[in-house]
């Protein structure tokens, strides 16, 4: 009986116990879910959510390796597109290097002979090349499409002599026409011939990459030279550093005159602080467009859009090119059509290319 009776109380403080256990567990899942229930986490997705107010949905996957000529390794296009590969490969599952060129006619070629999967071009390049035109006459290449137009490039005539303040004042002088291969030459020809004067017949005409360019220049071997690149221009930078320098300006006549024989170009002023000029500097501008092989994917020239406008702060840092982009500008170029993956680019943002 006594037994009976122990084991009776026994179950009896057993049940109290649970009854204590169980009234203690609950306070603590009270307090955990204070934090819940302010949900500060829940707020701060749908605050940032960057999808939208950015471009593109995101960087697409199965990208591959790109070759990327660009220019010569004193000029606009080398640098920046140094840039705009190294934040391409770093964001996005393509992987893109800018390696040196001889300009615009070159990286066609180049694209053209499988050498390349993109290339820098000036507008007007591009258009000639496409069409069959002036230096692709013979040579009609058509097997690329536009990716973006990023940027203006200056026709920057340079020169050391004060006293060549006008185009005309380049007869009888000794002038770089830009390397064999580049767009400069056809842009030197137009602008001279703006002026009534021939190449062949006017000037003595060097062909000389920008870098041999302002060498020329330094070491009194040539009088001026046409440098088309987006300023400031590394090669004439670099030149201003050691002795001043002046840029010749375009009248408003002539320019209307270049304009109607040849609509690529564009009115455009250099600022005075850009060289340390004396003055701002009247001349024309040509685009800077970036193409590419018509069988590379969509995947990654899509990537290589995203990985540019998404990132236009890192850029604008590392180049002050940066700072002239824009998706509207680059959506604008009519002459060539845009390639597949950067018609779905530019539809992400409600933008039609090459309107």
């Amino acid at each position: 009986m006594k037994k009976t009776l122990a084991l009776i109380l026994a179950l009896a403080m057993c049940l109290a116990l649970v009854a204590c256990g169980n009234g203690n567990t609950s306070t603590p899942s009270t307090s955990t879910s204070t934090p819940a229930a302010s949900t500060p986490a829940a707020s701060t997705p749908a605050a940032s959510t960057p999808d939208n107010s950015t471009p593109g949905s995101g960087p697409m996957d199965g990208g591959s390796s790109l070759q990327f000529t660009t220019g010569g390794d004193q000029g606009t296009y080398f640098g920046f597109g140094g840039v705009l590969a190294s934040k391409i490969s770093e964001t996005t599952s393509t992987q893109v290097t800018a390696i040196t060129s001889g300009g615009s006619q070159a990286n066609i070629e180049a694209m053209d002979m499988g050498d390349a999967q993109l290339g820098f071009v000036q507008t007007d390049v591009g258009a000639y090349a496409y069409n069959g035109e002036r230096l692709f006459e013979d040579n009609k290449i058509d097997n690329f499409s536009t990716v973006a137009n990023l940027y203006m490039e200056q026709v920057q005539i340079v020169t050391l002599n004060p006293d060549i303040k006008s185009v005309a004042d380049l007869k009888g002088k000794a002038v770089s026409v830009g390397a064999a291969g580049s767009g400069v030459f056809y842009n030197a020809v137009d602008v001279l011939g703006a002026y009534g004067l021939d190449v062949d017949a006017d000037i003595s005409a060097t062909y000389q990459s920008f870098g041999d360019s302002t060498e020329a220049l330094q070491d009194g071997k040539i009088d001026a030279a046409f440098v088309v690149a987006g300023a400031p221009t590394t090669a004439v930078t670099s030149l201003s550093a050691t002795k001043p320098v002046y840029l010749v300006s375009l009248d408003d006549e002539h320019i209307d005159a270049l304009i109607a024989a040849s609509p690529y170009y564009s009115k455009d002023v250099i600022a005075k602080d850009v060289y340390n000029t004396p003055e701002d500097v009247t001349t024309v501008a040509v685009g800077a467009v970036v193409i590419a092989r018509n069988d590379v994917s969509e995947a990654d020239v899509y990537n290589f859009l995203y990985g540019v406008f998404n990132h236009l702060d890192d850029i604008t840092t590392a180049h002050a090119k940066g700072a002239e982009l824009s998706l509207e500008f680059a959506a604008s170029y009519g002459a060539v059509p845009y390639h597949p993956g950067a018609v779905k680019f530019f539809a992400e943002q409600g933008i039609t290319p090459g309107k």
